[in-house]
């Protein structure tokens, strides 16, 4: 059984034998020609119009604008009528040159590979009907036609393709002068393969060029996105981290307060007792939770702050601090300040610290406002500076772009709105509403 399945198993005769590397680029070459020239080689493919937002196109009037996308379609029947033009020169039968001559050039708007294939079939049904003394094995007209033809087949495919098309013409070419080329005065397969040549190696380095161009655009539109989500994951996990610090420090002052609540009565009953035990190790046990699910955003060399999250009594300090730093800034507070949850004001901080922080980067010099209003609803924030006294000769400090992008986040965290923009003036604002929960009345509390 054993030798029977080896037998079975390894590949008769030569077949067992590894084919050699030229063997294998000869047969990838006749697959590439194959695939290139022959398989669906008068398939339709209509030249489609040209994109008019080019650098040049978009400064088109309107009107003139919806005719630009026509332009290449329009440059291959001026070659064809150049061509047409070139033929007349032969001094045969005209009629019969003539649409050997155009008709491949306007087939490429259709079908291009089909049209490289009509032109050399057109080549040498031509020769009889021009002068018996002429250019050999290309006519005039053949000539310009099979170069344009050449062209822009190749613009219209891929530089294997046009080196495909180069080859059959320079065998064709060969063959021609070699078989039927004694007697006639001159040949010019020689300046037909160096003029298609040169062509064919201009449109090659276009091709690698454009390539070029869209792979490094696709390259920066997938590395600005990536550079968006990062930035975006770094700014949700800075707040994870400080609603984090926010949340622990107040389970951890429950705690403390459910443990020593119960020293604080005389003689409580046991009843209260014990709802403070119970609210104590749920406050521990909830802390405990915490710290062990939002602990892991916490970079290794993160630190948790030794005095509590910032808030909005604290904003006197950072103007203070901002306007040492060159910026003069004012702060206007509407409405009846009170308390708000923690998390509103760690982020209305953190708003108006970045909001300055960008005038700083990108307006130096100019003055700024924070005004700050206290309404039912929530907290509305104001932050807008004036454009910078001399923008030609001061230049601004380049930043990440993303601060705006924090904001945001932190907006949404909350249910909020926000706009940011320029001003009319030449300035920048950025305008931010915190919904915050109305408090419960005292008579709900009692009920």
């Amino acid at each position: 059984m054993t030798e029977t399945t080896q037998i079975h198993t390894t590949p008769p005769g030569d077949g067992a034998k590894s084919r050699s590397p030229e063997f294998r680029l000869a047969a990838d070459a006749l697959r590439g020609l194959r695939q290139d020239l022959f398989h669906d080689a008068f398939a339709y493919r209509l030249l489609p119009r040209m994109r008019v937002d080019g650098p040049l196109t978009r400064r088109l009037p309107p009107r003139l604008g919806e005719y630009a996308g026509w332009m290449p379609h329009a440059m291959i029947c001026a070659a064809a009528l150049l061509t047409l033009a070139i033929s007349a020169v032969d001094q045969g039968a005209w009629l019969v040159l003539a649409p050997l001559a155009v008709l491949p050039i306007l087939l490429t708007m259709a079908r291009p590979v089909g049209a490289f294939w009509l032109s050399m079939a057109a080549t040498p049904l031509a020769l009889p009907f021009g002068d018996q003394w002429g250019e050999w094995p290309w006519l005039p007209g053949s000539f310009a036609c099979h170069l344009t033809v050449l062209t822009v087949v190749a613009v219209r495919t891929r530089p294997r393709t046009a080196a495909w098309m180069w080859a059959l013409t320079a065998a064709y070419g060969t063959f021609a002068e070699a078989l039927f080329g004694s007697g006639h005065y001159s040949t010019n397969t020689g300046p037909m393969l160096v003029v298609s040549a040169l062509a064919l190696l201009s449109v090659a380095v276009w091709h690698t060029r454009r390539e070029a161009k869209q792979e490094v655009t696709a390259q920066q539109t997938v590395t600005a996105h990536e550079r968006s989500r990062r930035t975006l994951l770094e700014e949700r996990t800075t707040i994870a981290r400080e609603l984090h610090d926010v949340v622990a420090h107040h389970m951890s002052v429950v705690a403390i307060q459910a443990e020593a609540a119960p020293y604080r009565v005389e003689n409580p009953p046991p009843e209260l007792e014990r709802a403070f035990v119970t609210i104590r190790e749920n406050a521990v046990a909830a802390l405990t939770e915490l710290r062990r699910v939002l602990g892991v955003v916490r970079a290794e060399d993160y630190e948790a702050p030794d005095a509590p999250q910032p808030t909005l009594a604290d904003l006197d300090g950072l103007l203070a601090n901002v306007r040492d730093a060159g910026l003069g800034v004012d702060k206007t507070v509407t409405g009846a300040v009170r308390e708000l949850p923690q998390g509103v004001e760690l982020s209305a901080y953190r708003i108006v610290q970045e909001a300055l922080s960008n005038t700083l980067r990108h307006a130096p010099g100019a003055s700024a406002r924070v005004e700050i209003g206290y309404v039912l609803g929530g907290l509305g924030l104001r932050i807008v500076n004036d454009p910078p006294p001399a923008p030609a000769l001061v230049k601004p400090s380049p930043g990440a772009g993303h601060g705006i992008t924090g904001m945001r986040e932190r907006v949404s965290m909350l249910n909020g709105e926000m706009t940011a923009g320029a001003t009319d003036e030449g300035g920048y604002e950025v305008a931010v509403f915190l919904p915050v929960p109305a408090a419960p009345a005292s008579g709900e509390d009692d009920a």
